[in-house]
């Protein structure tokens, strides 16, 4: 049988691309892709009930497709002329389904949002004994609470879905206790600074590090062998373990190069610990300027470190008063306004309190707990592990170091943690 070659529906170049991406798209939902093929074959000049035919569809439907799109022909004329970005949209919303009205709700708006107000209260406030709630729980309590007669567990997880709750989770907040919110600013803005001009200190022969401590990390040993990946089966690991001891790392990460420096391996975090940290890193390159990003600790704005500052700036230690009585010594806040002095050879510039998330090194602790400080690693005693930590150290520094990447507010964006040829 010889088909009639029907009068095609006019597209635009741009309609049939769209339509095209449609009916070859992978993620195209299938209704999306059967309507595009069917408009496509019209426009080529295919008949209805051809095109029916070579569907395997019901030619009313073929002709309520290209109906709906006959009709909206001058609406998407106007749109691809004035404004094109919405064309995709637009022809996304003429190939899908209008709205139908469905069955009588069960639930009226007020029930669903005294269920929801429920879920934001915290149930020990109620007197209830679990610290947070669970679907089953908040099923229980709205029907004890008579705000519903009766509720299934998966509804009133729908509810906190569609209002994007999700009491199960809970994520870590440290909150910085601002004080001062223009001297917060200010000392943020002055390590920003500092972040956004480290190439060029660098050119000009001045070292910025960004150093912290990472304490308590536990030698464990797993009693049994894990059981290695293989198709379709995950890697095993026997939760028991044994406890060898703890040790940490104090260390040192050259901002413009993303290299780990000088670090110190050792179950010790002391103010003499820290001071042979700092002098191990200056000591070769000694005849730079050095800047030190750090936090708060007492350890940071020490005796000790005042005094190593003081005979490098030749500053007699008699000038610097006594600890606890008077002078620069006299207390930590005279001690760190020291110690930040700008015009000296070696100067320390400290976070705000509670602001981890300012200091660069953080990120690579991060990093090295992924890779190795993490439950899939055992370790036989702590030398063994402060051995792997020198190693995995080495290896980053000669295959993986890359700087940071912070935008201009300071904000760190992503680190990728792959090998890359330079």
């Amino acid at each position: 049988m010889a088909w009639k070659q029907a009068e095609a529906i006019e597209i635009s170049e741009k309609q049939r691309e769209i339509l095209e991406g449609y009916k070859k798209g992978s993620h195209a939902p299938f209704h999306l892709k059967m309507r595009s093929e069917i408009i496509l074959k019209l426009s080529d000049g295919t008949s209805v009930n051809k095109t029916s035919k070579e569907l395997g569809i019901d030619p009313t439907t073929t002709r309520k497709w290209r109906d709906r799109l006959v009709e909206a022909s001058l609406l998407l004329e106007v749109v691809e002329s004035e404004e094109p970005r919405k064309l995709n949209q637009l022809i996304t919303t003429i190939l899908s389904d209008e709205q139908r009205a469905g069955t009588t709700p069960k639930f009226t708006d007020e029930e669903k949002a005294a269920i929801i107000a429920l879920s934001c209260q915290n149930p020990a406030e109620l007197g209830l004994p679990f610290s947070h709630w669970s679907n089953d729980q908040l099923r229980t309590e709205a029907i004890n609470r008579k705000i519903v007669e009766n509720i299934s567990t998966s509804q009133v997880g729908r509810f906190l879905s569609q209002a994007q709750l999700k009491p199960h989770k809970v994520q870590g907040w440290l909150n910085p206790n601002i004080e001062d919110e223009d001297a917060f600013k200010e000392e943020v803005s002055a390590i920003f600074e500092i972040y956004s001009k480290v190439d060029q200190l660098a050119e000009e022969g001045v070292l910025v590090y960004s150093v912290d401590e990472k304490m308590g990390i536990c030698a464990r040993e797993h009693t049994q062998e894990k059981q290695v990946m293989k198709p379709g089966v995950s890697e095993r690991i026997d939760p028991e373990y044994i406890r060898h001891g703890t040790t940490g790392i104090i260390s040192s990460l050259n901002v413009a190069t993303g290299e780990i420096v000088m670090p110190l391996v050792q179950p010790t975090r002391t103010e003499l610990d820290f001071l042979t940290h700092i002098e191990s890193v200056i000591r070769p390159n000694d005849a730079n300027k050095h800047i030190f990003i750090v936090d708060r600790l007492n350890i940071h704005m020490s005796e000790s470190l005042v005094k190593m500052v003081a005979e490098f700036e030749g500053i007699d230690f008699y000038d610097l008063g006594e600890k606890g009585k008077s002078g620069i010594l006299k207390s930590m806040a005279t001690r760190r306004e020291f110690l930040m002095n700008e015009s000296h050879h070696i100067q320390f510039a400290y976070t705000p309190k509670h602001t981890s998330w300012l200091n660069q090194i953080e990120c690579w602790f991060s990093i090295i707990t992924r890779c190795l400080l993490n439950k899939r690693s055992s370790f036989k005693s702590v030398a063994m592990l402060e051995k792997q930590i020198h190693k995995f150290i080495n290896y980053y520094n000669e295959f993986l170091k890359k700087p940071f990447d912070w935008n201009n507010s300071g904000k760190f964006l992503r680190f990728d943690l792959y090998l890359k040829s330079k």
